[in-house]
């Protein structure tokens, strides 16, 4: 057995509360080492010397490129409860506690592994709407200008003190409303918009004021217009705030530039000596080494009332329903922990998603974020599908390690996508084959976690440079951009008709080296769907094994039903191509 490879950790994806009567815990073990992985709990408490225990088999529920996860959800009545394992090889057993390896079941309790007190404040609170969302992001330039139309023409608006804000492509936010009857006909329930507020830059990741619309987009009331008519539709709607830096026509940054040392607004930044220098060297921290996107102090109590205040304003204002957060990794966690106790004061199923491109376990705990953008998975995507830099026993081992990443609740929101407004357009690296695009699309509908669409991607759009990844929007559509949005809105469909599903268990059923296939089922309270990946130039015979439960199963792509012999299914499935059975 090899102990060096076993873990478990308290108060972490290994040990959280899933509500306050039930925990998840994970034990991880060598890849192939244990046969077998029993917890026993008991309450800390319990009157006599030895803890009445009980024991519970773990499943393993996933495997990695190195590990083995065993998972097991207790329900007990108890709020504090002690626990160890037992785990078994095949050839020998041994405890495992707080203290370590033993040959026999520790006597006292303390040393076991603790769960002081389930605290309902402590549990990961995710919006349920939000784990059944399906995110639409919208770079407002970039999408239309009225209905199905984008002008591409850029708009300069001077403003007060000499400062001009500006578009590039003519989108604005009375576009995305006159085009709302689209997105609801591609299905989804949900839209992220990328920066809204007055800024100098088309991209308004550079703001002049936090407290009002850009007048390229149109004013505070087109957007309360906006989420009117979006809730009217059943449709929620994220903003991105960028509180990591400021513009450099921030009024705060202003005063800096003018009054230097006097400014009282000198500790809202990073200033290394005055006077302030705002050239292409500058002297303060900024954004990158962008000049005029200085960095804000977020660990200055001013700094975090501003900025709370305005995660609050919008939703009082607007009734946005969640915020995505700009550069989130740079920004400390007790502006992030004020920030979510505001926002979710006045609206308790704000949804929180960070930008964090790397793993995000610290921003969510439960007590910063609900979610974080799900890079890591865009990544893998890309090296499966697109490169094939990787088989797909390799493909599955990163999967199942970012699915034991965070707890529990936390993984069914991350936010999932091929691609976005900072990154090349998925289709692009894949040289424009659309049977790629579709293929590592039904992954992303029928994963763990959100759904997250880039405008244009369901048309075809394509784009390696940020001008051609962020161009307009496709409104003219041709043969291919129709094929393409109907295979959108069906795979959508099928995800909302599932969704129970959906947020149910993983379970990898087959990875096929030599023909390149990937199998895999989502499972809940007796339903089962199997998806059926063939990432090969070959057409293939695939043969799913799925039970003698039932005679027939239905392809819920193409509508077809298929007869179950000897507890399978035959499936001829084309180059690069995929399926989903309903089991």
């Amino acid at each position: 057995m090899f102990l060096e490879a076993i873990y478990h950790s308290t108060d972490s994806e290994y040990c959280h509360a899933i509500d306050e009567n039930t925990i998840l815990l994970r034990l991880r073990a060598k890849k192939g080492d244990l046969s077998k992985c029993v917890v026993c709990y008991g309450e800390r408490y319990y009157p006599r010397e030895n803890v009445l225990v009980t024991p519970v088999d773990m499943n393993k529920v996933a495997s990695d490129s190195l590990f083995d996860y065993f998972e097991a959800e207790i329900t007990t009545g108890f709020e504090r409860i002690c626990y160890y394992f037992i785990l078994y090889d095949g050839k020998s057993s041994i405890y495992y506690d707080g203290s370590g390896f033993h040959e026999h079941p520790n006597i006292n309790r303390t040393l076991y592994f603790q769960i002081p007190y389930i605290r309902k404040e402590d549990i990961a609170d995710v919006p349920e709407w939000a784990k059944r969302a399906i995110i639409y992001q919208i770079f407002p330039d970039s999408f239309a200008t009225s209905k199905g139309h984008i002008s591409g023409k850029s708009i300069e608006v001077p403003l007060r003190e000499g400062i001009t804000v500006r578009s590039k492509l003519g989108g604005n936010l009375r576009g995305i409303i006159e085009n709302l009857p689209y997105i609801e006909e591609l299905g989804v329930n949900c839209i992220y918009l990328t920066p809204i507020f007055t800024a100098n830059s088309y991209h308004k990741y550079d703001t002049v004021d936090y407290y009002s619309v850009d007048p390229c987009f149109g004013d505070n009331d087109t957007l309360k217009e906006l989420v009117s008519k979006c809730h009217e539709s059943g449709i929620k709607v994220i903003l991105d705030g960028v509180f990591n830096h400021s513009g450099a026509d921030f009024f705060a940054f202003r005063d800096v530039l003018e009054k230097g040392e006097k400014s009282r607004y000198k500790d809202w930044f990073f200033i290394d000596d005055f006077p302030v220098r705002y050239d292409d060297n500058p002297n303060y921290k900024c954004f990158a080494y962008v000049k005029f996107m200085p960095k804000l102090n977020t660990g200055n109590p001013e700094v975090i009332e501003y900025f709370t205040k305005v995660g609050t304003y919008w939703i009082k204002e607007a009734d946005i329903d969640g915020w995505r957060l700009d550069v989130a990794n740079e920004i400390d966690h007790n502006f992030w922990r004020a920030f979510r106790k505001a926002v979710r004061s006045v609206k308790p199923d704000a949804f929180l998603l960070g930008e964090i491109w790397h793993d995000a376990r610290e921003w969510l705990q439960g007590d910063q974020f609900d979610s974080a953008m799900n890079y890591m998975l865009t990544y893998a995507c890309i090296d499966f599908f697109v490169k094939r830099n990787i088989n797909v026993e390799q493909f599955d081992a990163r999967i199942q390690n970012l699915r034991m990443r965070y707890k529990k609740d936390i993984q069914y929101a991350q936010m999932n996508l091929l691609d976005s407004h900072d990154v090349s357009r998925f289709l692009s690296l894949a040289g424009g084959d659309v049977r790629v695009l579709k293929l590592a699309t039904l992954f992303m509908m029928t994963h763990v976690g959100i759904p997250n669409i880039f405008y244009g991607d369901e048309k075809g759009i394509e784009g390696i440079t940020e001008d051609e990844y962020r161009r307009p929007m496709m409104w003219e559509d041709t043969e291919r951009s129709k094929d393409i949005f109907n295979y959108y809105r069906k795979l959508i469909s099928i995800r909302k008709k599932y969704m129970d599903v959906m947020l149910g268990n993983y379970v990898t059923r087959e990875v096929d080296i030599l023909k390149n296939v990937y199998v895999y089922s989502r499972e809940a309270g007796g339903k089962k769907l199997y998806i059926v990946i063939n990432n090969s130039e070959h057409p293939v015979r695939v043969d799913v094994k799925v039970g003698d439960s039932v005679s027939n199963v239905t392809e819920l792509l193409h509508d077809r039903v298929y007869p179950v012999t000897d507890s399978k299914v035959s499936l001829e499935l084309d180059a690069i191509s995929g399926a989903i059975l309903e089991v």
